[in-house]
């Protein structure tokens, strides 16, 4: 393909329009303390939020070797590179651009090398400019290998040679990028093997690692007391779901500071549909009785050290709830609020042996706090998928059957109108779980002959087939309005969309996938 500059001249610096400056981007916690600061240089049109996020989520922060102003390698005591973070925006751009356009060449996108020049430079440049920008993974892991020699382990990955056919594993973490931002994933009835439960909480790990984020519909997995091969009984969906959000909740998604983003879809006949529909409902609770039963707990066993303290009793009377008429009071009040007699009973032991306080844990609300680390539930986003045969039974005030995933039987049935009551009062009180309508999404589907669409992405942007996957990238149209006529910029626009719809094009040619099936599914 042939590419034309319209934003940068051949021989000419992509930034010479920009001046850059150094800033410093600082994060702080709630608590109003410092979690992160470091200096940085960026465009100077930039504001302090985009400087921000650069610095703190998407610059390298390791295995990348350092640089003098005059540009020259600084070398340690040894005489090796010395190592560290990126610093500055035009690292980011230029490994990014760098790495499509040599990909690009290597692959025979571009008719001449001065093309493959002109489209890094035009990447570069409008990356700068915040004309455009890709899905987050991009910014965690591309051209981390290309420009900087990074490799990592290999993490099991999968991919299809372009030149051979043929399926082959990552030799490391970042010679083929994970450049995807959003995967729906299959799972089968299965404990261990390929494909089934536990698989996918490997799957899922090394897409959250990456940045990337995925969806399942979970609706194959038995329901709780189904029958197992060996005879007992399956201790049902939400034990396992349980297992991967605590998973989920264990990995900083792109090895930062995102949270791992995570779908979970339920069929609406499944046998555990109940329980899915109040999970965060009763995970929420469980939070309100940890917070307020702390407080409640720590309120009263300092007024019973207090009663002690504070008597002028003799030694061998301030203890005694007989004589301390504090004590006995506050002790009444404990049990009233019903904290445990262990703990009255050891304030009173820890009393006697001169200590004035004990120590007890209070929690709060905060969403990233350890009253929600404590409970499950909380690093997925929850759907229930909903045909319309269930809103013909509301109309009707009919029943709904559950079904069992081992017979294809009738389980249980069940008023359609106390479930939806059920959906209803849960979304209100948790903004959980969300609806999705299975059979209008089938009925718009682009691609029918190759499957079902059973679930989504985290954020429900993409839904296609299971095993799939998208990358994307956002265009910043107001970057395209004419400074001094206020019209928009058709041809500036229609260039911008080439050079990024070949990005993309190029990122399924150097991506890896988390499994052998979605690899093989992107050369099909």
């Amino acid at each position: 393909m042939k590419v034309k500059r319209i934003f940068t001249n051949s021989g000419e610096s992509p930034y010479a329009s920009f001046e850059f400056e150094k800033r410093t981007s600082e994060i702080r916690n709630t608590d109003g303390s410092s979690s992160s600061n470091m200096e940085v240089t960026v465009p100077s049109t930039w504001s302090q939020v985009a400087t921000d996020i650069i610095a703190q989520k998407y610059f390298r922060k390791a295995g990348v070797p350092q640089k003098n102003e005059k540009g020259e390698l600084i070398l340690d005591e040894k005489g090796n590179p010395l190592l560290g973070s990126e610093t500055d925006s035009r690292q980011v751009f230029d490994r990014l651009a760098g790495c499509w356009a040599s990909w690009g060449a290597n692959y025979n996108y571009f008719d001449t090398e001065e093309d493959a020049k002109a489209f890094e430079d035009e990447v570069r440049y409008m990356l700068a400019n915040q004309m455009a920008a890709p899905n987050s993974p991009q910014w965690f892991n591309t051209g981390l290998h290309s420009a900087y020699g990074i490799t990592g382990n290999a993490q099991g990955h999968s991919y299809v040679d372009p030149k051979t056919g043929k399926l082959k594993k990552s030799k490391n973490a970042y010679e083929r990028p994970q450049p995807h931002a959003c995967f729906i994933q299959s799972i089968n009835d299965d404990l261990v093997n390929e494909g089934g439960i536990m698989d996918l909480w490997t799957r899922e790990a090394r897409l959250f690692k990456y940045g990337s984020g995925t969806g399942t519909n979970f609706s194959n997995i038995r329901g709780d007391g189904e029958s197992l091969s060996g005879g007992g009984k399956s201790s049902g969906l939400m034990s396992f779901l349980k297992i991967g959000d605590r998973a989920a909740g264990a990995i900083k998604s792109g090895g930062t500071t995102r949270r791992a983003a995570k779908m979970v879809c339920l069929d609406l006949d499944h046998p555990d549909i109940e329980d899915f529909v109040l999970w965060k409902v009763k995970e929420e609770r469980k939070v309100a009785s940890l917070v307020t039963g702390s407080k409640v707990c720590k309120s009263n066993l300092e007024k019973i050290f207090a009663a002690v303290n504070e008597s002028d009793l003799p030694p061998e009377q301030k203890y005694k709830s007989k004589f301390n008429m504090n004590l006995a009071k506050a002790i009444r009040k404990a049990k009233k609020d019903h904290v445990p007699m262990n703990y009255i009973s050891r304030c009173l032991d820890l009393a006697k042996q001169g200590f004035t306080s004990i120590e007890f844990e209070t929690f709060d609300t905060d969403w990233n706090s350890e009253a929600y680390a404590t409970v499950s539930g909380q690093n997925s986003n929850n759907s229930i998928r909903i045909p319309n045969s269930f809103f013909k039974s509301l109309e009707e005030d009919g029943d709904w059957n559950l079904i069992s995933r081992t017979t294809g039987k009738v389980c249980k049935t069940i008023k359609a109108r106390d479930l939806f009551e059920k959906i209803n009062e849960a979304a209100w009180q948790s903004a959980d779980p969300g609806v999705q309508y299975d059979d209008t999404i089938n009925e718009w589907h682009t691609c029918p002959k190759d499957g079902r669409i059973n679930a989504s992405n985290p954020c429900s942007e993409y839904m296609f087939l299971d095993d799939t996957a998208c990358n994307l990238a956002s265009l910043n149209l107001v970057k395209f309005l004419d400074p001094v006529t206020n019209m928009f910029d058709v041809e500036k626009y229609i260039h911008a969309c080439e050079i990024w719809t070949t990005i993309l094009e190029i990122s399924v040619l150097m991506a890896q996938f988390p499994s052998e099936i979605i690899a093989e599914l992107f050369v099909t």
